[in-house]
């Protein structure tokens, strides 16, 4: 009798529109891979032991781009992704090509998502705060 594999209901293959590697002096030497759908953004890390990391969209709360002297000599950049996510809400895309581009997507995309889920930006910034506290409360000084 064949084995019944179930698990085969719930997935999708989500079609990934943008991957690239972690960069040294340019070149594509690591073991860190980079990729997103529409929907999530993927973090592969590791040789022997290797991690998954997945974040949605719509967690992306700020996108900042960072070139320093020689990553501008190497035509690469850095995107830190400030999220809503619990587990990593700083999320580092280190040494990737074409980085304002990148940005420019991943904001587009974020910015739709939220949109599509209809998640409001207090809802967001609320699940930001590290204490707990209420959204009006993270602001104030």
């Amino acid at each position: 009798m064949a084995k019944v594999d179930k698990l085969s209901d719930f997935i999708v293959e989500e079609k990934i529109i943008w991957q690239d590697k972690k960069r040294v002096l340019g070149l594509p030497l690591t073991f860190t891979k980079y990729s997103f759908s529409e929907n999530r953004l993927f973090v592969e890390k590791g040789f022997i032991k290797s991690t998954k990391d997945e974040l949605l969209m719509y967690r992306i709360l700020d996108v900042k781009l960072s070139k320093s002297f020689w990553q501008r000599i190497f035509r690469v950049g850095t995107i830190q992704l400030s999220t809503a996510d619990k587990t990593t809400p700083i999320v580092l895309l280190e040494n990737i090509k074409n980085p304002d581009r990148t940005r420019d997507a991943l904001s587009a995309i974020a910015e739709k998502e939220r949109d599509e889920k209809r998640v409001l930006g207090k809802e967001m910034f609320g699940a930001a705060a590290n204490d707990g506290a209420v959204a009006s409360d993270v602001f104030l000084d």
